[in-house]
């Protein structure tokens, strides 16, 4: 099947692991260029050499303004051209108290929320020259109410579904498609690295499907989406969680 990515330029927040790499090797395989960014420069230096020649990483914090806009600008100014932009970054931030407290929502806000919609308005310039495709990555706490010391990750992640639809509004007469996706648990490497065995093998029995997700898993339909193959595709958010109807939240901290 042609997706139609041939020597299209994607780029990929937080691109350096997880889905976000998992994405940015599937995009690789279909033929794209793919820029990624990441605030560990020796983890983004690695991400880019395993990638290979069609790979480009800027260190970048998208929470940052100023640095979202450098980091646009840069991938155009190497490549000439942006067709796809896909919003990647994201964690949730478990509270250390009873409550949050107002830096606590700050942080948990910026990651998820706006560096989502700073993501967004820096892209579109770009795609609106030919056309192109905005991919917000959600959640399942985005539809699932989830319980424990990081509930407002849901909250925002609910809050990115409806800008989906919303901004995907404005951009429509510029030939923009914004979809987003919501993947359920995932084995991202931080995962693994911070949750407990015993509570990472309760995650990932409740689905259906009574496993975790691969980041592979979830990069495939992020390609999908971004493809000629969905080009009638607009304000639609995919599910992608392997079946479950709850989500449990333990109050670790654990990444996109």
């Amino acid at each position: 099947m042609d997706m139609g990515l041939q020597d299209k330029v994607v780029v990929i927040t937080g691109g350096s692991e997880g889905i976000g790499f998992a994405a940015a090797r599937a995009f690789i395989a279909e033929g794209a260029y793919t820029a990624i960014c990441g605030r560990r420069k020796n983890v983004l230096a690695h991400a880019v050499a395993e990638l290979g020649p069609r790979a480009f990483g800027v260190s970048c914090d998208m929470t940052k303004e100023d640095d979202v806009h450098d980091f646009a600008r840069r991938v155009f100014d190497t490549f000439g051209r942006i067709d796809v932009w896909v919003n990647n970054v994201g964690a949730t931030i478990a509270r250390k108290g009873t409550w949050y407290t107002g830096e606590e929502i700050d942080r948990t806000y910026a990651v998820n929320f706006k560096s989502v919609v700073m993501g967004s308005q820096a892209a579109v310039p770009y795609l609106s020259r030919q056309g192109g495709v905005i991919v917000n990555v959600a959640s399942l706490a985005a539809r699932c109410a989830t319980s424990g010391r990081a509930t407002l990750y849901g909250a925002f992640k609910a809050g990115v579904v409806n800008f989906t639809n919303t901004f995907a509004g404005e951009v429509a007469s510029k030939h923009i498609r914004v979809v987003s996706i919501l993947p359920g648990f995932t084995l991202t490497p931080l995962v693994r690295a911070t949750i407990a065995p015993a509570d990472l093998e309760k995650q990932s029995r409740t689905c259906l499907l009574r496993r975790a997700a691969s980041t592979e898993e979830i990069a495939g339909p992020i390609v999908f989406l971004a493809s000629s193959q969905a080009s009638y595709m607009t304000v639609a958010s995919l599910e992608i969680s392997g079946g479950r109807s709850v989500t449990l939240n333990p109050g670790y901290s654990y990444g996109e």
